[in-house]
């Protein structure tokens, strides 16, 4: 996926370079009032700036207010199959917001993939997504390969008698970041990664049960249940973790309000 990263912002810039450095090859638009950043395009009005760009790359993220992102992509728009996924991401670093072609363009995976990043929030509002109130979180032994952890992930929704299709999102700890099988896994399910940080996880007051096998390999208390737990709002364990070969899957359920 071609990405643009856009800031008007000191703060937008340091976190555009940390985007860089974590999604890889991006090209990086700051605004000309911000002292010079390496390797960046300077440009004068976002506005003029996506209009030469829109059509350009498959996704825009944008540093900056929502309403900034949503002023400088109106007279873009054409069709939800042919405009790049965008995300704003505000320079808190709290919230990245999946904002225009969420499902078809990929912005919904895009906002996650920002978000782990900075340990923020994604904001997913599409409604294919928003009505899956399923979380599973999965913890794994290096070099498991995403076959197992496919199945793992399938038997434990069998076992709490829910689908696959109702998994909004895995969800893992933050050492596992660079696991190849997990991330493939993902992928072939087309289901989004979150990743949670490792000190969250040492923080959280939330219950869950703790393994010292885990703790000596990873240094954390566990991964799969507060994973799923910690991923979500208003969370509830559906399923505690389950160990399938090297695999611990434990599926947490969220409370949206309308299915209580």
């Amino acid at each position: 996926m071609s990405l643009a990263v856009i800031t008007l912002s000191e703060q937008g810039a340091c976190l555009a370079g940390q985007l860089v450095a974590a999604l890889g090859p991006c090209d990086l638009f700051v605004h000309r009032q911000v002292t010079a950043t390496a390797g960046a395009e300077p440009f004068d009005s976002v506005v003029e700036l996506t209009a030469r760009i829109f059509s350009k790359y498959d996704g825009l993220i944008y540093i900056l207010p929502c309403g900034v992102a949503v002023r400088a992509i109106a007279g873009q728009l054409r069709d939800k199959h042919s405009d790049p996924a965008v995300v704003a991401l505000d320079i808190g670093a709290r919230w990245a917001v999946s904002l225009l072609s969420g499902h078809e363009g990929g912005a919904n995976q895009l906002a996650v993939d920002v978000a782990n990043v900075f340990d923020a929030e994604a904001i997913i509002s599409t409604t294919t997504e928003a009505v899956k109130t399923i979380i599973a979180g999965v913890g794994c032994r290096k070099g498991i390969e995403a076959k197992q952890i496919i199945s793992a992930v399938e038997a434990a929704v069998a076992a709490a008698e829910v689908a696959v299709e109702d998994i909004r999102l895995l969800a893992s700890a933050d050492v596992k970041r660079n696991e190849p099988g997990l991330l493939e896994a993902a992928r072939r399910m087309n289901i989004p990664l979150r990743f949670i940080a490792s000190d969250t996880i040492r923080n959280s007051t939330r219950q869950f049960a703790k393994s010292e096998f885990v703790k000596e390999k990873v240094g954390l208390p566990a991964v799969a249940e507060p994973a799923a737990l910690l991923a979500g709002r208003r969370t509830q364990l559906l399923l505690p973790r389950q160990t399938y070969g090297g695999i611990t899957v434990a599926l947490a359920k969220e409370n949206c309000m309308w299915s209580e």
